[in-house]
């Protein structure tokens, strides 16, 4: 896991963007100090990473939520809370962002931070959802954030999945379809994700490095 110190995660909705996140952070809380995820989604109030942030905590992530807390709100606000682990050199840094143009207009506030080589941005497809299941909706996609964050993706993350129900095949298909993506992009496959049973019986040779994940924002029978 060689990325940026800020990562940035994009995604669009029911990409499995904030279970990929939730597992990345825990995944680098074994390899550094310091590692902060900062919850900058506005679009989804049902699946956030914030609603993990005891279970982060007890693994001693810091969990930023980026509304003010006791307000009720879910508009972002840019508070120390958020600012600081960006300025903090020895603070590894995911920023779970919302999955669409919309929800990437919270990253304006801090693009002084998203300098070239100071950051990565990778956007997490899921080929099943009807708005990236083609390399022309994958496109229209990173597109929108790019000009609306003012950032570039630096990578993608094929995440195509059914749940507990996904299978070789599937990451498989959308592996293809990821990679034409990728291509036309001009960016790697970063990860390959896939709950760890899956996981397990990928192609060691697959383009990009396979990353098993636990389901964290999905009870058993979800």
């Amino acid at each position: 896991m060689n990325d940026k110190r800020i990562r940035i995660i994009i995604g669009h909705y029911g990409s499995g963007k904030t279970e990929f996140s939730i597992n990345y952070a825990i995944k680098l809380k074994k390899q550094h100090e310091k590692v902060a995820l900062v919850d900058l989604d506005v679009i989804n109030p049902y699946f956030r990473s914030r609603l993990q942030e005891s279970m982060l905590n007890e693994k001693g992530i810091a969990m930023i939520a980026s509304n003010i807390k006791g307000s009720g709100s879910d508009l972002p606000a840019v508070s120390g809370g958020v600012l600081g682990p960006l300025q903090n050199q020895s603070t590894q840094v995911v920023l779970d962002v919302g999955g669409d143009s919309t929800g990437a207009r919270t990253l304006g506030r801090y693009e002084e931070y998203f300098q070239d080589g100071a950051y990565d941005m990778f956007c997490v497809v899921n080929v099943n959802r009807g708005q990236t299941e083609t390399v022309e909706g994958i496109l229209r996609n990173v597109y929108a954030i790019e000009k609306t964050s003012r950032a570039k993706v630096t990578g993608l993350i094929n995440n195509t999945h059914l749940l507990r129900e996904t299978t070789v095949e599937d990451v498989l298909k959308g592996q293809k379809i990821v990679k034409q993506a990728a291509d036309k992009l001009g960016v790697p496959i970063r990860y390959v994700v896939a709950l760890e049973e899956v996981a397990a019986s990928l192609p060691s040779n697959i383009e990009g490095e396979i990353f098993p994940i636990k389901l964290y924002m999905r009870e058993k029978w979800m």
